[in-house]
């Protein structure tokens, strides 16, 4: 899977920190939160299209401020 998009939080803690990553294969989505950094707890969601990947980020997302996109 290649990252599309990838969010961070903004907080370098190991317990704040939260990233939201939308990835693709060319044929597949799916969205991974993940909590704890790199050694932290993740899940990943499968979605049927590009559109439906953003809307679930867009919501794990939620309104806080403070998140930035990281380019890859």
């Amino acid at each position: 899977m290649i990252v599309e998009e990838h969010w961070w939080n903004g907080d370098a803690t190991v317990r704040g920190r939260r990233d939201v990553y939308i990835r693709t294969d060319g044929q597949r989505w799916e969205v991974q939160a993940q909590i704890g950094g790199e050694h932290g707890r993740s899940e990943v969601l499968e979605c049927s299209s590009r559109s439906s990947a953003a809307i679930l980020a867009d919501a794990w997302r939620g309104g806080g401020k403070g998140w930035r996109e990281l380019r890859h």
